[in-house]
């Protein structure tokens, strides 16, 4: 029997359409946060900051935190942890939030190279035991994993939508770590765009989120100085399914906002909608300006407006 996980955590937090990732080493880049629009920041203990520079980051990640309660923030705070197979992951654990005070600690936990639901149960656990530690909130840290990561973890998809995981809040993937588990010189093909492998990996993840009743969060944009490109991207994204998607500079924020937000003619057409179906509960398909719409067009409309009225909040 499917047990698809609630969904609740990323409902409670509202929307995460862009999510940047900011590198917990650097103390200029962490001292621009407060006011940047993205609606979550990724504070990253793992890829971008190198060995050396990994207790420091903890230290200076741990401490931005702790200065601002959650009652207070204007964005999400999310911290991607190292893998849990490494010797750091539960030091950066501990950290963040099994030294919180109640009322504090990130909102979530990005979870990098998952192999599967498995993992992300370890993690809940972990996060379990350190919650109760700290006083905070039972099940107050959500978790987005890291889901392609590994050349295994693709075929465990579909496990997140058959294992309970109350703190699952969101799948995201990428296609860097894969490229570098396969061994392979570029996942582009000549002109531009993915080659078919990671195509695939990411259809699977955009059907596993929706399977898990999750938001699906699509993979950076590589070049942050292409604000057409990444618009057009988010948006085409955005019409595929996906809910928002990752970023690497403060410069995409603004397209992605934009690309995954529904635009005034989307909210006009699905009010519309809702309106004729609400005015003739009987009916199953109805006609507005020479189209025909029926149930599934009703429920793509519910869902754009509760949309813009949670970026309206």
């Amino acid at each position: 029997m499917s047990i698809a996980p609630s969904g609740e955590l990323a409902s409670e937090r509202g929307p995460l359409r862009s999510m940047l990732f900011i590198p917990g080493d650097s103390e200029k880049k962490l001292g621009k946060i407060d006011g940047c629009a993205a609606d979550a920041v990724i504070l990253d203990l793992e890829d971008s900051v190198a060995l050396p520079n990994k207790p420091r980051a903890r230290e200076l990640v741990a401490a931005f935190i702790a200065a601002r309660p959650k009652a207070q923030r204007k964005l999400q705070l999310w911290v991607r942890i190292n893998p849990l197979d490494t010797d750091l992951a539960l030091g950066d654990l501990v950290a963040v939030i099994g030294q919180a005070l109640p009322g504090y600690g990130p909102d979530g936990i990005m979870q990098p190279k998952a192999n599967g639901a498995a993992d992300v149960v370890q993690l809940s656990h972990y996060l379990d035991a350190l919650e109760a530690l700290a006083g905070l909130a039972p099940g107050s840290t959500a978790i987005v994993p890291l889901v392609t990561e590994t050349a295994r973890a693709p075929f465990a998809l579909g496990e997140y939508a058959t294992t309970p995981l109350p703190r699952l809040a969101g799948l995201t993937w990428g296609a860097e770590d894969l490229s570098a588990a396969l061994g392979a010189s570029t996942n582009q093909v000549p002109g531009g765009g993915f080659a078919f492998t990671y195509q695939m990996v990411r259809a699977q993840t955009l059907l596993a989120a929706h399977a898990a009743g999750v938001p699906a969060i699509d993979t950076l944009h590589a070049d942050y100085r292409d604000d057409a490109g990444l618009l057009a991207s988010s948006r085409k994204a955005r019409a595929e399914g996906w809910s928002g998607r990752l970023a690497i500079h403060p410069a995409q924020v603004g397209p992605i906002n934009s690309g995954f937000s529904p635009s005034d003619e989307d909210i006009a057409l699905a009010r519309r909608v809702v309106a004729a179906f609400d005015a003739d509960p009987g009916l199953g398909t109805i006609g507005i300006d020479g189209k025909m719409f029926d149930i599934p067009h009703l429920k793509a409309a519910r869902r754009t407006l509760a949309m813009a009225a949670a970026r309206a909040g």
